[in-house]
């Protein structure tokens, strides 16, 4: 759902700029709190950022795994669901914003005047929807790993159609042509159902397997986990409130490299096999007629344009060396910035968020 260049005029598009800089400055401050960790400890905080730099990769990877849901159209992952959940909402905004700056930098994907329209479409509005609808599951279901995953699907099926909907008020708004709307929004909510569906399975497969895996690395499974257990007389039985606390936690490097490895097959090599149809706001911009406007991407020059990579004659090749360029890419740049952003919260805390290690 790449809005490109063209599509929204001037007034709206500042606009749109401007909730997107507003949202991402409040992300910045709420991720310093999510960035934290579990707990205060700073040991926490050192294993979530990297984290969401991988979740930023990652959403990067899938995003170019276009699937086919009707007949000449394709959808791909918008992710904000996804990166809600497994390293909280402000942190979530973040990286889809990341996401998206690199595409639109590196890759001439989503247009540049675009940009606040992009980031506000797919990355605040799914976060709010997918995060909030998430929650209110969550409290009425009973407090299980399996909840999450359910909760996580729900999530993320209805982000989607809420972000159609989200940029068809913004054209309703800036369009820069004259279209009827009430069609429009029918065709953008209806084929973006369809991909909602295809977005919630990926964002349900992959919360639960890290759930599987570490479970105390998803943030929206925090406080979720069981009490600690003692076995007493043969039987286990609930640990009293002032029994010792388990172990630190353990490093997630293991994760870090196998969803490293994952992002870059996807991008690398399963994206030559995507779907080459039109996506959902492609389709629909051809079939409405509003596709005429779309200006060249001022991008359209870089040696990574179109994700391919320039000089490089074989398809599978230069898509594929693209992909990697563009998840080694994301991870550095996501990981650095929630490397500040965790630096920052730790230096306003200052040397009481270490916690005493004395008896």
């Amino acid at each position: 759902m790449h809005v490109p260049d063209g599509f929204i005029d001037a007034p709206a598009s500042v606009a749109a700029g401007v909730v997107a800089a507003g949202a991402v400055a409040v992300s910045l401050r709420g991720a310093r709190r999510e960035l934290g960790g579990a707990t205060v400890a700073l040991v926490g905080a050192e294993r979530t950022a990297p984290l969401a730099g991988l979740v930023a990769a990652f959403v990067f990877a899938v995003q170019m795994l276009n699937f086919p849901v009707a007949a000449g159209t394709s959808g791909h992952l918008l992710g904000g669901a996804l990166a809600a959940v497994l390293v909280g909402p402000y942190t979530g905004v973040l990286c889809i914003a990341v996401v998206l700056l690199m595409q639109g930098i590196l890759f001439a994907d989503g247009g540049l005047t675009a940009l606040g329209v992009n980031i506000t479409v797919m990355g605040v509005i799914t976060v709010l929807v997918a995060y909030g609808l998430f929650r209110g599951l969550l409290a009425v279901l009973p407090r299980t790993r399996r909840s999450v995953t359910a909760a996580s699907f729900a999530a993320a099926l209805v982000s989607v159609p809420a972000s159609a909907a989200a940029f068809t008020l913004i054209y309703a708004v800036g369009g820069v042509t004259e279209v009827p709307i009430g069609s429009v929004f029918t065709a953008m909510v209806g084929v973006h159902t369809l991909i909602g569906i295809g977005e919630a399975t990926i964002t349900m497969l992959t919360v639960g397997a890290v759930l599987a895996v570490r479970p105390d690395l998803v943030y929206g499974a925090r406080g979720l986990s069981a009490p600690l257990k003692l076995r007493v007389g043969g039987e286990l039985v609930d640990a009293p409130a002032d029994a010792p606390a388990p172990a630190a936690p353990r490093s997630p490097r293991k994760v870090w490299l196998a969803g490293l490895a994952t992002s870059l097959v996807l991008a690398g090599f399963v994206s030559f096999y995507a779907s080459a149809d039109p996506d959902g706001l492609e389709k629909v911009a051809a079939d409405k007629g509003f596709d005429t406007s779309v200006e060249e991407h001022a991008a359209a020059d870089s040696p990574l344009a179109d994700y391919g990579v320039k000089d490089i004659s074989d398809a599978r090749a230069s898509g594929g060396l693209a992909g990697v360029i563009g998840v080694g890419a994301t991870v550095v740049v996501g990981s650095g910035v929630f490397y500040v952003v965790r630096r920052r919260r730790t230096e306003d805390a200052g040397p009481s968020a270490v916690p005493s290690t004395s008896a």
